[in-house]
């Protein structure tokens, strides 16, 4: 008898492990975006905490692989998406021009971050379908949040 008998409004096994992908190009964008910033900024302080949470990012990524692969399937990507990377260029190019370049770095990490706590929040209100890495969702969604609060006090 199959135990893996699902409801019609449950997803299969493949819808799962595509969120989780997802989440985990996004994590990837993080963790290139704050690369890229750290080599941005003039800041010593900023340059810390950016190289501190790419750090972070590899982690949180190394963790979604597992879990990829404990569904069964494969994560080879460790670079992001497309439009991280159009993000990470933006990144760049408007810290380029800035008068405010540290401010302007934040500005656009806020923003990649808002995207990425997004996606937690939405794969974690899927219980049903994400039930078996939650704690891991919510862990590491606290944990960018934590991020995001520590940027956003590095503003002011």
């Amino acid at each position: 008898m199959d135990n893996h008998i699902q409801a019609s409004s449950l997803k299969t096994k493949d819808q799962v492990i595509s969120d989780l992908k997802e989440l985990l190009e996004l994590v990837n964008d993080g963790k290139e975006g704050y690369h890229t910033a750290a080599e941005a900024t003039e800041s010593p302080e900023l340059k810390a905490l950016f190289a501190k949470l790419s750090g972070e990012r590899i982690v949180y990524a190394a963790e979604l692989k597992e879990h990829i692969a404990q569904h069964g399937g494969e994560a080879d990507n460790d670079n992001g998406g497309l439009l991280g990377g159009l993000h990470r260029t933006w990144l760049s190019i408007k810290g380029k021009l800035s008068s405010d370049e540290d401010g302007s770095l934040i500005e656009t990490i806020l923003t990649g971050e808002e995207a990425v706590l997004a996606k937690y929040d939405e794969l974690i209100a899927d219980f049903a379908d994400h039930a078996d890495h939650m704690e891991l969702l919510k862990e590491q969604r606290d944990g960018i949040q934590h991020a995001l609060n520590n940027i956003e006090l590095e503003q002011y």
